[in-house]
């Protein structure tokens, strides 16, 4: 089951995960995607940059960069608490969590806008076209985890839906790689912010107790 909220006041707080995307250009929040129940379970692969990886075993050791991390949550939508208020939630009365979707689904588009005007241009015989960037996407999971993603693919199961066939339940899968100071510009926003989660995961690793070589039984290396 997905994590949900107390409305106790005893109860603690629950930090909701989620997503910030940020205009690449200005800098400027765009857009906040809070989760609506946080995922029971979130899975990372972290793969090393190594300078030893074409064959040179005399750079074994040498590591050439951040390595490659990917995350994959799967999360869940449910429209059912706010059509029971349905004065406080009109957009769900109206489209079910078709909102809430396209809000996620959109983050892997260009704007209509975009492809618009590359359309146009290509129409006037401009051939060398540079795509606008996209926002930057911020994955947030907790003040220890505030990282540049890239959401690479996202699918969706709709489950229950309103006489409009709006969709009242949804199951996520959501697949990101996180941007690193060697995917982008080191003076970037985006590699700023790496750098930040960079160091978080360093100041964490010295938090961890020093262990001993005799913890692992042995009194002292071959």
């Amino acid at each position: 089951m997905p994590t949900t909220y107390s409305a106790s006041p005893r109860a603690p707080r629950v930090r909701q995960g989620g997503f910030v995307l940020i205009d690449s250009e200005t800098d400027a929040v765009e857009r906040v995607i809070a989760f609506q129940y946080n995922p029971e379970s979130l899975s990372r692969s972290i793969q090393a940059r190594g300078a030893g990886e074409g064959g040179d075993r005399a750079e074994a050791l040498r590591l050439t960069g951040p390595p490659v991390e990917t995350i994959s949550i799967e999360a869940e939508l449910d429209a059912t608490d706010q059509l029971e208020f349905p004065r406080d939630n009109p957009t769900a009365v109206e489209v079910g969590l078709h909102a809430q979707l396209a809000a996620l689904e959109n983050v892997l588009y260009p704007s209509a806008q975009s492809v618009q005007q590359t359309h146009d241009r290509a129409q006037r015989g401009e051939l060398e076209i540079i795509p606008r960037k996209a926002s930057l996407v911020l994955f947030v999971w907790g003040q220890d985890r505030v990282v540049p993603v890239v959401l690479s693919d996202m699918s969706a199961v709709e489950e229950g839906f309103t006489p409009d066939l709006n969709p009242l339940r949804v199951r996520l899968s959501l697949n990101m790689t996180v941007l690193t100071t060697s995917d982008v510009g080191y003076g970037s926003r985006a590699a700023a912010m790496y750098r930040a989660y960079h160091r978080n995961r360093e100041r964490l690793a010295r938090q961890q107790p020093q262990g001993a070589i005799n913890d692992l039984g042995l009194e002292e290396l071959p």
